[in-house]
Formats: C-alpha cells, sequence, structure tokens
C-alpha cells in the first residue's frame, strides 16, 4: 500500500479527530453492504480493504507502534502457524495461509465448511470478518476465541486491537457493552505489561 494518509484523504499533520472522521467518511461510502447486488460490489470490498489498512497503519503509528504488517496482515500479522496439533492442524495452517494472501472468499468457505468451532477457528473466522470490514462480528469471534482460550496472547492481541476501534464506523452499528470495553481494556492491559518486558 502507498501513502495511507493519501487513501484517507488527510494531510501528515491532521489531528486524530480529522482522520478518524474521514475513516468514517469513506467506509460508509465505500461500504460492501451499500454495493449489495452490485457490479461495483468486488471494487467497493477492495476500496473498503484499502481504507481499513491505511486507517490500522496511521493508528500504529501514532499510538508508536511504528510501520508493521499489522495493516497487511488483518488483526494480527499472524506469517506462520503456531505449531498446530490435532485433527484439524492442516487445514487451520492452510486456512492461515489463505487469509495472508487475500483469499478471504476461500477461508470463509473452509471455515464454514467445518463441523468445528473451537477457539481457533473463532480467531480465524474474526480475522476474515475484520479483512471484510465486519467489525462487531469480528470483535465478536475474537472474543469467543479469547474465552474458549484466554491464556493464547494471539487471540487477546487480536481482541484488544479490535476493542481499540469501538470509537470508529462499525458494520453493525451496535457499539460495545461496557462489560466488552472492560474485558478489551483488561486485555490491553494485561497485553501492555506482558510486551513491557514484565512477563
Amino acid at each position: 500500500m502507498g501513502d495511507p494518509y493519501k487513501v484517507l484523504g488527510v494531510s501528515r499533520n491532521a489531528s486524530d479527530d480529522d482522520i478518524k472522521k474521514a475513516y468514517r467518511e469513506l467506509a460508509r461510502k465505500y461500504h460492501p453492504d451499500n454495493y449489495a447486488n452490485n457490479p461495483l460490489a468486488d471494487l467497493a470490498q477492495e476500496k473498503m480493504k484499502e481504507i481499513n489498512e491505511a486507517y490500522d497503519q496511521i493508528t500504529k503509528e501514532r499510538s508508536g507502534g511504528g510501520s508493521s504488517s499489522y495493516g497487511r496482515g488483518g488483526a494480527s500479522s499472524y506469517g506462520g502457524s503456531e505449531g498446530y496439533s490435532g485433527a484439524n492442524a492442516a487445514a487451520y495452517a492452510s486456512i492461515r495461509q489463505q487469509i495472508v494472501s487475500g483469499n478471504i472468499t476461500g477461508a470463509e468457505e473452509r471455515l464454514n465448511a467445518m463441523g468445528t468451532q473451537d477457539a481457533e477457528w473463532h480467531f480465524l473466522m474474526g480475522n476474515v470478518c475484520q479483512r471484510k470490514g465486519w467489525y462487531d462480528e469480528a470483535y465478536r469471534h475474537f472474543q469467543m476465541a479469547c474465552s474458549m482460550n484466554p491464556s493464547n496472547m494471539e487471540y487477546r492481541n487480536a481482541m484488544a486491537q479490535m476493542g481499540g476501534m469501538n470509537t470508529t464506523y462499525r458494520t453493525y452499528g451496535g457499539g460495545m457493552s461496557s462489560m466488552d470495553c472492560c474485558t478489551s481494556m483488561l486485555c490491553a492491559d494485561l497485553c501492555c505489561s506482558c510486551t513491557g518486558g514484565g512477563c
């Protein structure tokens, strides 16, 4: 991706509020729900993906994270598998690769065809939903993954990052409950403590 500020149509000196405003306006304009049964649906989905990546990259840079693969990789930059075992090991590794390579439709189809919905299933489906711009659904899946496997830092980081987007445009407009907000803050605090050398 090129300059994320150009994608959002703002200057590098723009305030955080101006960036959020520009992001919301573009998200409303290009959201795939507005292009259902429209020949421009694929273009709108690509544009929405570009807008999300640009906003993610700017947010990450401004929070001190610098540039990273987060903007390209979804809720977490998980380039490789974490050494799966069990009956679904090969399937999950393959689905992760599909998500990383941008084959979101293929990944979603494979996930929907699986009979099991364990923590990893919810984590991967959360990444699929986020890449499609369905933030409420993505957050719900990340939350489920965390509740099923609370010790997994990858899941907790994904949920915390999605929780941090609760003031931006959300697909279903439901917002977050105070309980969801508290959970996100707790996970973010735990993640910061661990990455800061406290663990």
